[in-house]
């Protein structure tokens, strides 16, 4: 296919305003039949995409990312008469979260550096002091090693709300947009981890329950809205992280409804922190056998290859889940 001609590959992992009324244009010029009229229902998770995350100078850079979400993007353009729907995550922080340097001193009074992996031993030692909620914070390290398998993780200041950081990297916003318009249905975007108290590494659940407040609960609106795709692809930064615990929400709570691929392809990227695999591969012991999951229409060459009616995937009896890196 010819990609819309707004579209420049050169600029993939680039801050720019998008193009939006021009995605819009090319979009409605499209011609193609409205995404409520698809007899296979196919929504796009695309889990954790901003600027901070895909682009070199990131906060949070992941290596790799900027190829993914070319990847990505042309993918999108190539098959966007076969997907019904896109729901984008944006991760969103503050300044004082249980994460960030701020939330931790030790009793110098430093805080610690980004990477610094607290522990309950260590808190309950009183190496590491809370500043803000002392009572949930020592909970929380608790709980997080008791349930999650997990060390608190000290990261870097990333996805601020109100910085660049922040948005959606301008290639892949315009071809959300771009699908919007194309197909007559507007993408869904999901709010998560301002929450202070907790991490919220999955697009549907925190780390650790935050009682009272419904952004620290599962996300079952949105569970129950997957239902109603006969494919569900997800896409997204990091395997380590994000989309890691994206998927597990997902099969956890509707394992006995999503049928899996026999597929195993993998091109995710790692988030580069070596306690970041170390706890990647403590939670998949939690969850017992690995799902094997199907890529995002990448062949062995890295290369989108679109779909066909001739796929494994094609009209289940149950929802599809298939994964691949963003």
């Amino acid at each position: 296919m010819t990609f819309p001609s707004y579209y420049d590959p050169e600029r993939v992992g680039t801050l720019y305003v998008p193009d939006t009324a021009a995605a819009i244009g090319e979009g409605l010029a499209a011609g193609l039949p409205e995404a409520a009229g698809d007899d296979r229902r196919l929504v796009l998770l695309l889990v954790d995409a901003p600027v901070d995350f895909i682009h070199l100078d990131g906060a949070l850079n992941v290596p790799g990312a900027v190829e993914d979400a070319r990847r990505t993007v042309e993918w999108i353009y190539r098959n966007v008469g076969e997907i019904t729907a896109i729901a984008a995550s944006l991760d969103s922080h503050l300044p004082a979260q249980i994460f960030y340097p701020t939330w931790w001193v030790n009793g110098a009074g430093e805080h610690p550096d980004p990477f610094t992996p607290i522990t309950s031993q260590q808190v309950k030692q009183g190496v590491w002091k809370p500043v803000y909620q002392p009572e949930w914070s020592v909970m929380y390290v608790e709980r997080l090693q008791e349930q999650a398998k997990k060390e608190l993780m000290i990261w870097p200041y990333h996805t601020m709300i109100g910085t660049p950081g922040h948005n959606l990297t301008p290639v892949l916003y315009e071809a959300v947009v771009y699908h919007a318009t194309a197909r007559q249905a507007d993408p869904t975007f999901i709010v998560k981890g301002s929450l202070p108290q907790t991490e919220f590494y999955s697009l549907l659940e925190p780390e650790v329950k935050v009682p009272d407040d419904p952004r620290g609960q599962l996300n079952r609106n949105f569970l129950d809205e997957l239902l109603g795709y006969d494919l569900i692809y997800v896409a997204g930064q990091a395997k380590s992280h994000c989309v890691l615990e994206t998927v597990t929400s997902i099969m956890r709570t509707l394992s006995a409804t999503i049928r899996r691929p026999s597929e195993n392809y993998d091109c995710w990227r790692i988030a580069p922190h070596r306690s970041n695999i170390r706890r990647s591969t403590s939670k998949r012991s939690r969850i017992g056998p690995t799902p094997a999951f199907a890529n995002m229409g990448c062949d062995w060459s890295g290369q989108p290859t679109p779909l066909t009616e001739n796929s494994d995937h094609t009209q289940p009896s149950h929802p599809v889940l298939a994964a691949c890196s963003l």
